[in-house]
């Protein structure tokens, strides 16, 4: 029977898009195939030209890749959207999918160390011209746009800084010059923050973070409108190949099911950590979008829904004290992954920043002492006396 009403976002995450087979099945059936057969010739003609619906191959389409899009679209309260391998196979995707040689983007400096080769490595190989800037200062945005300026690319909150975006600035200055915005909202997941809403014309997620949630599979996903995704990304996935696997997908399925309840927590668990740990003597930062001592406090109130799974903190003594902290560290573990339900810790500058040199690090405000922390679901008090007893011995 369907449903004639609207459903919160906990009841789409259990099941929005879902798809039976013939048997009836309770949980999603995983359709483990590459390819799809037909009952006539003239069947399979019209399939690929698009006169007829159906599944052609799993580049393409895929029943369970199908469910788990519709699913993320329902969440994000997008009109459409498109899986593919790895959030980078997304940021990648919905960056050049939009645009060719001679053309302009611009993006925010602070970034995740993979997107900044896309931006100032990849994109001016094949003639696309990129400007960085200060994502917070909207007189540079201002600036930077031009008549050739085709998209722009912004985190917010920032990977690893959780420095804020102002999304519907943004989208205001690039829309005057006929580029679209494209949102990495990792940091916020699709509870916290909903850039749609706030302007931006596309959004990405690597759904190996928050969405799957327990470090099994990668996963990206690019969702917008209908006519984005259909001028932009799905012909250019159809060609080029980053596909998301069937497996992956009903993993990331799963991971739906269990995302608000973990997400929650998670956040909980954040707060109370940046709260208890805020004015420790060996910290000379903390960083976290749910305390009124956020720089963008104002922003993250009108943006944001609530603040993140994840604290910015910076050791004072550099590298050194930072490795010390992490090092003493027994139920936070060291892994450059986040969104785990593990807690997890990571040294930006010498992981997913490590190829920046010191000035471009500090451009982006990452310094040698900067951890980024991303909070599990173990008990808050655990947590913080983990860390509370690494930080004195750091």
């Amino acid at each position: 029977m369907a449903i004639n009403r609207p459903l919160h976002p906990e009841s789409r995450l259990v099941h929005a898009g879902s798809l039976r087979s013939q048997f009836g099945e309770t949980s999603e059936a995983m359709f483990l195939t590459q390819g799809h057969v037909y009952e006539s010739a003239e069947e399979c003609e019209a399939r690929f030209k698009g006169e007829l619906p159906g599944y052609l191959y799993a580049r393409f389409s895929n029943p369970t890749v199908e469910m788990f899009e519709q699913r993320m679209a329902a969440l994000e309260g997008a009109e459409a959207a498109r899986a593919t391998a790895s959030g980078m196979a997304a940021v990648t995707a919905a960056i050049l999918a939009q645009v060719s040689a001679g053309d302009h983007v611009v993006a925010a400096k602070a970034l995740f160390g993979s997107s900044r080769w896309l931006t100032d490595e990849l994109l001016p190989r094949y003639g696309v011209e990129t400007t960085l800037v200060d994502g917070e200062d909207l007189d540079q945005w201002r600036a930077a746009v031009r008549p050739n300026t085709r998209t722009a690319l912004i985190e917010s909150p920032a990977n690893p800084t959780l420095s804020i975006v102002d999304i519907a600035g943004v989208a205001e200055i690039v829309h005057s010059v006929g580029a679209s915005l494209v949102v990495d909202n990792v940091f916020a997941t699709p509870l916290w923050q909903s850039p749609l809403e706030l302007g931006a014309d596309c959004v990405v997620y690597s759904t190996t973070k928050h969405i799957d949630g327990q470090g099994r599979c990668l996963g990206g996903v690019i969702l917008g409108s209908q006519a984005f995704i259909q001028a932009h990304i799905f012909n250019f996935l159809r060609q080029t190949g980053p596909a998301m696997s069937p497996f992956n997908a009903w993993v990331m399925l799963k991971g739906l099911e269990t995302l608000a309840v973990r997400v929650r927590q998670q956040t909980a668990n954040a707060g109370a950590v940046a709260d208890a740990l805020a004015s420790h003597p060996k910290m000379s930062k903390l960083i976290y979008p749910g305390r009124a001592d956020h720089p963008q406090a104002e922003l993250i109130a009108r943006q944001m829904r609530a603040g993140s799974t994840l604290v910015a903190l910076e050791v004072k003594g550099g590298k050194e004290a930072a490795f010390r902290f992490m090092n003493a560290l027994s139920l936070v573990k060291i892994s450059n992954n986040l969104g785990d339900a593990k807690s997890l810790i990571t040294h930006p500058a010498t992981t997913t920043h490590q190829r920046f040199d010191n000035a471009a690090r500090a451009a982006m405000g990452v310094s040698d002492g900067l951890l980024r922390l991303s909070v599990g679901l173990e008990h808050a008090d655990d947590l913080i006396a983990d860390l509370a007893d690494a930080l004195d011995r750091a």
